[in-house]
């Protein structure tokens, strides 16, 4: 049962509303936020009105409404109970995910702890690293299930991060002796030839994208000398040629830019005691006309393999600025529209 005391809405004419009790005032002042700011936003969220009285908070609204913003309230006070802080991240997680299955599959020794209502947090150097979504969570336990696993969805579905995350994770426990972390260096509408510096200047800015995962995750020292000492690489795909990947955590972002070729080169790297993950959005695919993706022949030819994973995000999975899942919504929509239209000409053909 969570710290917070819940009240159901009365059965009387009166407006109903469910009122949830904190005990601890100040853990209650965090919970609400500076200026409220955490209460406006599940407001927001869930469509409902929540008023301060005391130690109180009543929540008015729908019924079904009231109810999930008191579970999310009294999760949320229940972390703050144990320590952690609760960020917009924390409550779109907890509005996100609800309630969660208990068992989960996790082996012991795992750097992944699971608490209560089986949420998953992903332990690294600077910050435990959590779901917000019931495919992502999905996602980081198949990482740490699987030898290969495939992350494969929109933009700002959270892929690359999770990946970096738990590869950070098997890294500090000692599961694995490196990181290596790949991209094709494909040249969406410019060329590398343009851009100033040596060969590394021109691939690195492909490769921003993992180093500010890995920011995230270990002090910008210890990366640094990390780096340095090889046992963190970022490379662009076609360096990976040749090379026996053995005892490492191994990514593949952008994987929808990789020809088949490359995608079976980097795939056969695989040695033993090490994991892989590729992961890629299909609807980006900056190849020449003409050129099919490796990502779509994987899935086509390995999804049948045991010990493979496939895991799938959509919209509803973006954990970036709502505008971008509303984005995304629109465009597939108009895919959908343009593939009607063509089968609708090709019949009266």
């Amino acid at each position: 049962m969570p710290t917070g005391t819940m009240t159901p809405p009365p059965s009387s004419d009166t407006p109903k509303k469910t009122s949830v009790e904190f005990p601890d005032n100040r853990l209650l002042i965090e919970l609400c936020g500076e200026y409220d700011r955490n209460l406006a936003d599940i407001e927001q969220k869930l469509g409902v009105q929540i008023l301060r009285r005391g130690n109180l908070l009543d929540i008015h609204g729908e019924e079904v409404a009231q109810t999930e913003a008191a579970e999310v309230l009294a999760a949320l006070y229940t972390r703050l109970e144990s320590g952690k802080s609760v960020e917009g991240g924390d409550i779109d997680r907890e509005i996100r995910m609800g309630a969660s299955e208990e068992d989960t599959g996790v082996r012991d020794g795992d750097q992944i702890e699971m608490f209560k209502g089986g949420a998953v947090e992903i332990k690294t150097r600077k910050k435990l690293v959590e779901p917000r979504t019931d495919a992502q969570k999905s996602y980081v336990l198949s990482l740490f299930d699987n030898e290969l696993a495939f992350g494969i969805g929109p933009a700002g579905t959270g892929k690359t991060y999770l990946a970096v995350a738990v590869g950070v994770s098997m890294f500090i426990s000692g599961q694995v002796d490196r990181i290596i972390l790949s991209r094709p260096a494909v040249e969406a509408g410019e060329k590398l030839g343009y851009l100033p510096g040596d060969m590394k200047d021109k691939v690195d800015p492909y490769m921003q994208p993992l180093y500010d995962a890995l920011n995230d995750f270990l002090p910008a020292k210890q990366l640094g000398k990390l780096i340095e000492e090889k046992k963190i690489e970022i490379a662009p795909l076609a360096f990976m040629r040749g090379r026996t990947l053995s005892n490492a955590f191994v990514v593949l972002d952008e994987a929808q830019n990789a020809t088949t070729m490359q995608m079976k080169m980097f795939l056969t790297r695989l040695g033993e005691g090490s994991r892989m993950v590729i992961t890629g959005d299909r609807s980006q695919i900056d190849l020449p006309r003409g050129v099919p993706s490796g990502l779509k022949d994987a899935e086509r030819l390995l999804s049948k393999i045991p010990n493979i994973s496939f895991n799938y995000f959509t919209a509803d999975d973006v954990v970036r600025h709502p505008l971008v899942a509303a984005i995304i919504k629109a465009y597939d929509a108009d895919a959908v529209r343009a593939l009607a239209d063509r089968e609708k000409k090709e019949k009266k053909a």
